[in-house]
């Protein structure tokens, strides 16, 4: 690949990815061995196996190698390819191992929840009794329960603590889906 740094950096930015996210890269998953755009993508196959004691999920911070999107070159975690120095995403978290091209999303990591988040980190704060960041309207204005998000929607059963779904949080402090939430009000639950 020929041009400068910075066009080599920056080729096929947004050009790649998945449903998920917009990244220049895909990963190996270590519990299989297979090859995915992101962990959501190896999480929604493996979860449809037809052997139920076959499905799993996978465990972020285990990727240990990556495959170039733009020149197919397998390689250990890192931001830049090592073959053409293609930018495999313009965020990219070594804790998480996580990619993104779409800046705008506010991609943040939190290292109290250990995650990246979206949303932008000027607008969300940590609460430590709740165990998880909650939008900055909320600070000092919510009812606290502990690890509040380490549990699955009461509706549709998704776990919600990395959930990639808006998330309403109950006068009570209990969380579920905003969209769950929203068809429960339509059903006058």
């Amino acid at each position: 690949m020929e041009g400068t740094n910075d066009e080599r950096l920056d080729f096929g930015k947004m050009g790649y990815g998945c449903k998920h996210y917009r990244r220049r890269c895909m990963i190996r998953a270590p519990c299989c061995n297979e090859v995915y755009d992101c962990r959501h993508c190896h999480n929604e196959a493996a979860n449809m196996l037809k052997r139920i004691y076959d499905r799993h999920e996978l465990v972020r911070s285990d990727v240990k190698q990556v495959i170039c999107s733009v020149c197919d070159t397998e390689q250990p975690v890192g931001r830049t390819c090592t073959n053409c120095g293609v930018n495999m995403g313009e965020y990219f978290c070594d804790i998480c191992i996580f990619y993104d091209d779409d800046l705008d999303k506010g991609l943040f990591h939190c290292d109290d929840c250990g995650i990246c988040r979206v949303g932008g980190r000027e607008n969300f704060f940590h609460c430590k009794k709740c165990g998880s960041c909650y939008s900055i309207g909320l600070l000092g204005n919510h009812s606290c329960v502990e690890n509040s998000m380490r549990h699955h929607c009461p509706i549709c059963y998704e776990y919600m603590f990395d959930t990639m779904k808006d998330t309403a949080v109950m006068k009570c402090g209990h969380t579920m889906h905003r969209d769950c939430y929203n068809e429960m009000l339509k059903r006058d639950k």
